[in-house]
């Protein structure tokens, strides 16, 4: 009988370890722990009280009878703190006749200790964890044996505990940076702003007196600075532009911003109105909050219409092609000329525009674009494929995240737009991005790096013909290439808030 008793323990001790290894969470594996030990150890009810170092106190919310009622007491009181400050197992035939033992648990509760086994719990450095508690054993006292098992037993639960606190420390550290990292992220992005919008009118002024400089020289006959006079309104330009690029993507992020709240204003009504009805008055107050939402947060209404992608994307490519007519580069669209995508024509331009734009900034002269659509799986898809340097392993990771230039920034120079190797700064792949999440489109990316620039630092001659690998069949297939997959779903996108409904109000 003794050894039948032994491996039934026995047994519960390895089922328990497989336990231990499906899951982390603390509060609800103990439970599945104490209801485990209870069952081997023939116990009524069984406990584990853990130290709190913070407070001095041992705590349990886990005490087989108790419900979900959180347990506290000082380490130093009752059997469980003297356990726990002694260090010594203590188990007793008889509770009540122990002066240490608490009776205040039984006032309140109305359940009566006999028998009492109490262990404490130590981590694998030794230190103390907490302890355990069976209260009265079903037949006879606790023994010897169950005092062996009971140390078995806490070996397996200290174990897990110790992994599943590291854990839970963890993640509590991971929250913390996430809750600094968005703290960060909107001052950074206030900044932004304010640097955005009080760049607009010193630069307007510049602007100005720069034109204004010009037609006095001009009238002079003085030619002397037209270099540096042309350089200064190129440069200007590009600011201005740079400029109003931020405010786009602000006001966009803005957008998402809003849309994310108005989403968590309808989840969090359809959890109350699922907890039960929402009386009249309360429906009104809503119903109110969520039009101001709207209102305040609201850029007017998307025009979307069903676009034709083929001559729609022929115009593009061709006014692309002849901005670069100086530098060779073949601009071709091609796809099935039946296809029609509903999608606001403006968005889809800037986004299919702008990755024409950094792929043209990586292709060499003398390179090609590809430009290729069609259907798939009954979505729309607008691949924009260029046979340019690519991107290195690294980067490719970060290039979708905005504002990251995917080569080393000191090797850049003051260069027009659509130059190979001008200095982007990763603006319109953050558009592309933002629109995406805003209008429910999936962006992405895939490159292969030219074998013969391997990194970043490398240079491209920025011409084929200059190339000495591009010039044979070999040459060209080692060569880089990067692919921008614009994929559209087949109903109409999710549009601005104000096409949003909110329950009882048009947003």
């Amino acid at each position: 009988m003794v050894v039948g008793t032994a491996d039934r323990k026995l047994q519960s001790l390895l089922e328990l370890g497989q336990l231990i290894g499906l899951d982390l969470q603390l509060d609800e594996m103990l439970l599945q722990i104490a209801r485990k030990a209870t069952q081997m150890m023939e116990a009524d009810r069984f406990s584990i009280f853990l130290y709190d170092p913070t407070s001095h106190e041992l705590h349990t919310t886990v005490a087989l009878g108790m419900g979900h009622r959180t347990i506290r007491m000082s380490a130093d009181s009752g059997i469980a703190g003297c356990c726990f400050s002694s260090g010594e197992t203590i188990c007793l035939e008889d509770a009540h006749a122990d002066p240490r033992f608490n009776r205040d648990a039984e006032a309140e509760t109305g359940y009566r200790t006999c028998t009492l086994l109490s262990m404490p719990l130590y981590n694998r450095a030794g230190e103390p964890l907490g302890v355990t508690q069976l209260l009265n054993k079903r037949h006879g006292v606790f023994n010897q044996e169950d005092m062996a098992f009971l140390r078995l037993f806490n070996n397996h639960v200290a174990v897990f505990i110790e992994m599943a606190q590291l854990q839970r420390a963890r993640i509590d550290a991971l929250e913390q940076s996430r809750q600094e990292l968005e703290r960060l992220n909107r001052a950074k992005t206030k900044a932004i702003h304010h640097v955005s919008h009080e760049l607009k009118t010193p630069l307007t002024v510049v602007q100005g007196n720069v034109r204004l400089l010009k037609r006095s020289l001009e009238k002079m006959g003085d030619t002397r600075w037209q270099g540096n006079i042309e350089t200064m309104e190129r440069n200007l330009n590009r600011l201005t532009e740079i400029q109003r690029e931020t405010n786009e993507i602000m006001r966009v992020s803005a957008e998402l911003e809003a849309g994310a709240l108005l989403n968590e204003v309808e989840r969090l009504r359809q959890r109350v109105e699922e907890s039960g009805s929402m009386p009249a008055p309360v429906r009104r107050h809503w119903n109110a909050l969520c039009a101001w939402l709207s209102r305040e947060f609201s850029n007017g209404p998307l025009s979307v219409r069903r676009i034709a992608l083929h001559p729609f994307l022929q115009k593009l490519v061709q006014r692309v092609a002849d901005l670069v007519l100086e530098r060779r580069i073949t601009v071709r669209a091609e796809g099935d000329g039946k296809i029609r995508l509903a999608m606001n024509s403006t968005v889809l331009r800037e986004v299919i525009e702008g990755a024409l734009k950094n792929s043209v900034e990586n292709t060499p002269d003398g390179g090609r674009i590809n430009v290729v659509f069609g259907k798939r799986n009954e979505k729309v898809y607008i691949n924009v494929v260029d046979y340019g340097i690519g991107i290195t392993e690294e980067n490719q990771r970060y290039v979708l995240d905005g504002l990251f230039p995917a080569r080393d920034t000191e090797l850049y120079v003051s260069r027009k737009p659509y130059q190979f190797g001008a200095g982007g700064k990763g603006l319109d792949l953050l558009k592309a991005k933002l629109y995406s999440e805003r209008f429910g489109f999936e962006l992405s990316m895939m490159s292969k790096r030219c074998e013969h620039l391997p990194t970043d630092r490398d240079l491209c001659p920025g011409d084929v013909a200059l190339c000495h690998h591009y010039g044979n069949d070999e040459g060209r297939m080692s060569c880089g290439q990067t692919t921008f997959t614009f994929t559209f779903p087949a109903s109409e996108p999710r549009g601005r808030l104000s096409r949003k409904k909110v329950r009882g109000v048009a947003a």
